[in-house]
């Protein structure tokens, strides 16, 4: 398994800039969430992986953690509303699903061809503190640790 992971930025790097908005038009963007705990969730429709884990997200991290001020959002790659909405329909989450249309934001954390399934975790400072590819149990318990670090850091 390769270093990055097909991953163009890694721990310690800021989160590139971005404004999101979810399907209910609310808009989500790198300086509204600075002082917060944030995942960004990137998801496709077409992909099984995401499908799975999505779940796992909802029930083990969304409903764990948002009384506690951590924001989740999904970041669907550059599909229709209609697609994505299926998605979240079909997943049962709860926490918001953007629209990244063209795949902006997906294409500045990843290198070109990059796989879905991926977790940013981002840190009160705006950076990247976890990283997650694919939905690996170990990995995935890890990034929950690292979310409870974060939210428990006594600034």
């Amino acid at each position: 398994q390769s270093e990055d992971r097909g991953y163009r930025v890694k721990v310690g790097d800021p989160v590139p800039d971005f404004t999101l908005t979810d399907l209910d038009g609310q808009t989500w963007s790198r300086e509204g969430l600075q002082g917060s705990v944030y995942i960004l969730q990137f998801t496709a429709s077409w992909c099984s992986v995401c499908r799975k884990e999505m779940p796992h997200l909802e029930s083990r991290v969304w409903q764990r953690f948002k009384g506690e001020g951590m924001q989740l959002l999904g970041v669907d790659l550059d599909e229709p509303a209609d697609k994505v909405q299926g998605l979240v329909t079909s997943t049962g989450v709860t926490y918001p699903v953007c629209l990244d249309p063209g795949g902006a934001l997906f294409e500045a954390v990843t290198l070109p061809k990059a796989g879905v399934t991926r977790n940013v975790v981002v840190d009160r400072d705006g950076n990247i503190a976890f990283l997650t590819r694919l939905f690996d149990e170990a990995e995935f318990e890890a990034m929950i640790a690292a979310v409870d670090t974060l939210l428990n850091d006594p600034r």
